[in-house]
């Protein structure tokens, strides 16, 4: 039972991240061209599509979404839902979730969805496909697996503190 939960948690989480990228790209992709190889920025900062400010700036919107969602996310989902205490029931529980919804990722946003559609590209930068290399992906699936774990730890190992 508490799987099941776990799995609705981290899918429901991941659905946010989608919801978010959507909302990101809905007006194009330059909207969300902070998360593409820093040659892709340039090419859309040179073709006059986005300022390198206003890249920072949706870069740190984007982070400053992200991670207070995820936070609050796992946190209420794990102690407040499922009643964990302790810092091992926490920190796996908030590593299924995490890890759903950085499977969310990988494989439903990045390999489907801006590898395989056409609602990722920037006019102007289709020569630089694909816009995350086989480079990139080892990259993402190894920092978010060891992430997402140390994320947990960390989350984890504050509320085994609070409430002692």
């Amino acid at each position: 039972m508490l799987a099941a939960k776990l799995l609705a948690e981290g899918l429901g989480l991941g659905a946010l991240l989608v919801l978010i990228c959507a909302l990101g790209i809905r007006g194009g992709a330059v909207g969300m061209v902070h998360l593409y190889d820093g040659k892709v920025q340039a090419r859309a900062v040179s073709l006059g599509l986005v300022t390198r400010e206003g890249i920072r700036r949706r870069a740190a919107r984007f982070r400053g979404l992200c991670l207070p969602m995820y936070i609050i996310w796992v946190l209420v989902s794990v102690y407040a839902v499922n009643g964990a205490r302790g810092f091992l029931p926490g920190f796996w529980q908030m590593l299924v979730i995490l890890s759903v919804m950085n499977l969310v990722d990988r494989l439903l946003i990045d390999e489907f969805w801006v590898g395989h559609t056409k609602a990722w590209i920037i006019p102007g930068t289709e020569d630089l496909r694909p816009y995350i290399t086989v480079r990139d992906k080892r990259r993402k699936w190894i920092m978010g697996t060891l992430g997402m774990a140390a994320f947990s730890a960390v989350l984890a190992g504050i509320m085994a503190l609070i409430l002692r």
